[in-house]
């Protein structure tokens, strides 16, 4: 359980560790002065993004900066057709200025022919997602405006954790979500009493070599939203782990997370559960996107699968069933 609730990430220096009932302001660099700020802000490796739930489409947008580089991607995939469309932008590293007080604030991704915002309310309203992307030779345009409803959403996941060689921060929520997104000559309507979209933010110093498989979906219930975030990674003995259950009434903290694909095969089966037996549930990929890049000292090797989750959340105040229910799950393997 969340078991403080600090107003910043760092106060008077002194970083704060565990699971917070709110999202804090979270200032990672204030840790340190001087030439050791400097330094460790070159390891700071920040993003925002979103897995949007859809019958009918596969959706998820991130816009990130690892310091030396910024970028931007989005990809929508067509269940019917099977046509897999996504663009993506780069920037220069550190001038995304992703905010330290996220509510109350705007997230912009700015390129000529790519343009994605994000406008978060303080109010504890509604946040805003709006997409301005001009088709290419490899995809169409992208085009619309989400509305996520900040008055309705789960209890969050917010934690502050020690890495082997770096530190994390993450917070994540779910988000019924209602407006439309033009894929070229389609639109996809969001309904909110059917559709969700998944916050997934970071603000963490990373090492060098850093690894990590995660996955996460949503569902409603007949008591209210309810799903599960869960990761595997290098970690250290007693620190709170980037995982959890959520159901209607509370966020539950979940650990000891095993991935297991069935074969080799790119889209094959994933069985995924936690040690306690409270996360147990088979992923069935329809859909791949992949990311390799080569860049001397730095590197990435990384996939997404999109495709539905089937299984047992077993929450304290009751058990869930389910099968159908979309989501992703990614394998990121870097030098950063």
């Amino acid at each position: 359980m969340a078991n403080h609730n600090p107003t910043s990430l760092v106060e008077n220096g002194v970083r704060r560790y565990g699971r917070f009932s709110t999202r804090p302001i979270v200032n990672p660099r204030d840790e340190f002065v001087g030439i050791a700020r400097a330094l460790r802000g070159l390891r700071l490796k920040e993003w925002v993004g979103f897995t949007l739930i859809h019958p009918d489409w596969y959706s998820s947008l991130i816009m990130q900066d690892a310091q030396y580089l910024a970028s931007s991607e989005i990809y929508a995939y067509n269940r019917r057709s099977g046509a897999l469309h996504q663009h993506a932008a780069n920037g220069r590293g550190g001038s995304l200025a992703l905010p330290d007080e996220l509510f109350g604030s705007r997230c912009a991704f700015e390129k000529r022919g790519y343009r994605i915002t994000y406008d978060f309310a303080n109010d504890g309203t509604r946040h805003v997602l709006r997409f301005d992307i001009a088709a290419t030779d490899k995809a169409p345009a992208f085009q619309g405006e989400l509305t996520l409803d900040a008055s309705r959403a789960s209890l969050p996941l917010s934690v502050s954790s020690r890495l082997p060689g770096g530190r994390m921060y993450t917070h994540k929520v779910i988000y019924s979500v209602s407006g439309a997104l033009r894929v070229g000559g389609e639109e996809i309507i969001f309904d909110p009493e059917r559709d969700l979209a998944i916050l997934d933010e970071h603000k963490s110093f990373l090492p060098y070599r850093t690894s990590w498989v995660w996955g996460t979906f949503a569902l409603r219930t007949s008591g209210g939203l309810a799903g599960a975030d869960f990761a595997e990674r290098p970690s250290m003995p007693g620190e709170e782990e980037e995982s959890c259950i959520w159901t209607p009434t509370a966020c539950e903290p979940l650990a000891d997370i095993a991935f297991e694909p069935e074969s080799d095969d790119p889209l094959a089966p994933w069985r995924i559960h936690s040690r306690d037996g409270r996360l147990d549930v088979v992923f069935e990929p329809e859909g791949r996107k992949q990311v390799k890049h080569q860049l001397g000292l730095f590197a990435i090797d990384y996939f997404q699968l999109f495709g539905h989750y089937r299984g047992t959340l077993r929450g304290a105040q009751g058990e869930y069933k389910f099968d159908g229910v979309h989501g992703v799950c990614e394998s990121m393997k870097a030098r950063l």
